[in-house]
């Protein structure tokens, strides 16, 4: 780089006429040509390049905590200020959440059924508590219905359906995949919130007939069924709002390929010790076995 600095203003003026201008020495000048980049400054160019590349891999949405994690599973030794000056330098920050309209966003309680999760979040042991919930996608076509599970043990996404309509079919598709998949042995707690999908004689028959207990949060209390809030919150900072679906089956293989091939086995939870959920629950299966 600088000897092509050189070498495109020769022909405009004298090196001795561009250090005049430069207000330096023409000897300081030819050592600073001579001189090679630092050992440090090698290094910091050869991390920025990581950085990079490990930022494009999580979707652009990882900041400088989940890269210094990165780093230091790739065998990388720095410390997390190191790796947040790298990534300010080179314009890497990680995707900010949206703000909320100002307003109230509680209600009176209304029980329909006990809250008997009472945001205990956190859970010892895997398919004891799931949470669910139903948000929206937008799409050309219209909205499309997006319905979870998600195991507390490890912020697993264990089920998910999502049709064209708001119906207690979408929630019944994403229970029945949790069900069939993580086949509990034990009695589940399902929460959710007082939405009409959770309220229905459909909804309450399923239960029953596979051993899952009920739990419901208070009306208009979106903290009480906190985490199923949070991972719609990731998906459309992290995916939804960076496209345009033209279809709602566009939405339905992009939100699929997110579940499955990023957050479920790659993305970093601060809650799991920067652990993806997948590998969270590998590790505690192999140290409950004893391996």
């Amino acid at each position: 780089m600088r000897y092509a600095f050189v070498a495109e203003h020769r022909s405009v003026f004298s090196v001795r006429a561009m250090c005049r201008c430069l207000r330096i020495h023409p000897s300081g000048f030819y050592a600073w040509l001579k001189t090679p980049l630092s050992k440090r400054a090698r290094e910091d160019i050869r991390q920025t390049d990581l950085l990079g590349k490990a930022w494009k891999e999580s979707g652009k949405v990882y900041g400088y905590r989940k890269l210094h994690d990165d780093l230091l599973d790739q065998g990388e030794r720095c410390c997390l200020n190191r790796v947040a000056r790298l990534a300010r330098l080179a314009g890497i920050q990680a995707q900010i959440g949206y703000r909320r309209r100002p307003g109230s966003y509680g209600g009176r309680p209304s029980m329909v059924v006990d809250n008997r999760l009472d945001r205990q979040f956190d859970v010892e042991e895997p398919d004891r508590v799931w949470v669910t919930d139903i948000t929206y996608i937008r799409t050309l076509e219209g909205f499309a219905y997006l319905a979870v599970v998600i195991d507390l043990f490890s912020r697993r996404v264990v089920g998910w359906s999502m049709q064209n309509r708001q119906t207690t079919d979408v929630v019944l598709q994403a229970l029945l995949m949790a069900v069939w998949r993580r086949k509990p042995k034990h009695k589940v707690l399902i929460h959710s919130d007082q939405g009409s999908q959770f309220t229905s004689m459909d909804w309450a028959s399923f239960l029953k007939a596979h051993s899952l207990e009920h739990s419901m949060s208070r009306r208009g209390n979106c903290h009480d069924n906190a985490v199923a809030e949070s991972f719609f919150n990731l998906l459309k900072r992290e995916r939804v709002r960076r496209r345009t679906y033209k279809t709602r089956e566009d939405a339905r293989r992009d939100v699929f390929d997110y579940i499955k091939m990023f957050y479920n086995p790659k993305r970093k939870h601060v809650r799991n010790g920067m652990l993806s959920p997948v590998e969270f629950e590998r590790q505690q299966k192999m140290n409950s076995e004893g391996v």
